[in-house]
């Protein structure tokens, strides 16, 4: 499994975080560093994209040496990052793209510009076989109005529905919608089948009380992609990755002195 995403020196996301869910599944991951952070429990201090030549030699020297099962995009950065990436699987059309669209972080500092934004748009969403923002990220890319935090799932659905379905006709094949910030979690998923039809289900959550959740979207995405790699089919894979999470942050150790990482190398 290919990660392409930032480094978090607290290792609760990032690639760090990519690779210990890859073991959790019995993957393994390969990785490459698209920005430096300066990063805690605590938050996000610092952002410092790595160099384009540095990114694009990095891909191509992975590709030459690995047979590429699943992809998993997180943090790009910056646009000329974005570009790189984007240009990279033009080119190569690996299979099983998972794209999660980083845009900023839980503590509110940016992580992509708004020509990185438009890249994500315009490129990359039309490559990836699913895309996995939360509602806020799913609104912003769509650029429709995103349902107001804590509203129920009667109240948000029609907006998520139409959301989804503006990202299908941006060029997205399976869209799953985290709404970890409805009243009650619900998160959505929408494949676009040959025929020009849509598969739709939702899956319902249970909120738990925890100060360890960071990078639970990091970690959601990545179990996705190995999951895809080992041939589940989509809301098979759905259901797994969020048990897995689940599991992750019940089992999780209460590290750091914010929001702590998830256990990723957790017990079935």
């Amino acid at each position: 499994m290919l990660s392409i995403a930032g480094y978090d020196p607290s290792s609760g996301a990032g690639v760090t975080a990519d690779i210990k869910t890859a073991a959790a599944f019995g993957c393994y991951a390969v990785t490459c560093i698209t920005a430096l952070t300066v990063q805690s429990t605590q938050g996000v201090f610092a952002v410092e994209p790595v160099r384009t030549a540095i990114v694009r030699e990095t891909l191509l020297r992975l590709r030459d040496d690995f047979e590429i099962a699943a992809v998993r995009i997180g943090m790009l950065g910056s646009s000329a990052v974005a570009e790189e990436v984007a240009g990279f699987l033009e080119r190569e059309r690996l299979p099983k793209v998972v794209l999660d669209p980083v845009i900023r972080s839980s503590s509110g500092a940016p992580l992509i510009d708004p020509p990185g934004l438009n890249v994500l748009r315009s490129r990359l969403l039309p490559l990836a076989d699913l895309i996995t923002p939360n509602i806020e990220e799913a609104a912003t890319l769509a650029g429709v109005q995103s349902p107001a935090n804590g509203s129920t799932w009667e109240q948000a659905e029609s907006q998520i529905c139409g959301c989804a379905h503006r990202l299908h006709e941006m060029g997205c094949r399976g869209v799953l919608i985290t709404g970890g910030h409805l009243a009650e979690p619900v998160d959505f998923l929408s494949i676009e089948q040959p025929d020009g039809q849509r598969l739709v289900r939702s899956f319902t959550g249970a909120r738990l009380k925890s100060r360890s959740t960071h990078g639970t979207g990091c970690a959601m995405a990545a179990a996705l992609a190995c999951l895809l790699a080992q041939g589940k089919d989509l809301a098979s894979a759905v259901e797994e990755a969020k048990e897995y999470v689940r599991r992750a942050i019940q089992q999780a150790d209460p590290l750091g002195k914010g929001v702590g990482p998830i256990k990723h190398l957790c017990r079935g």
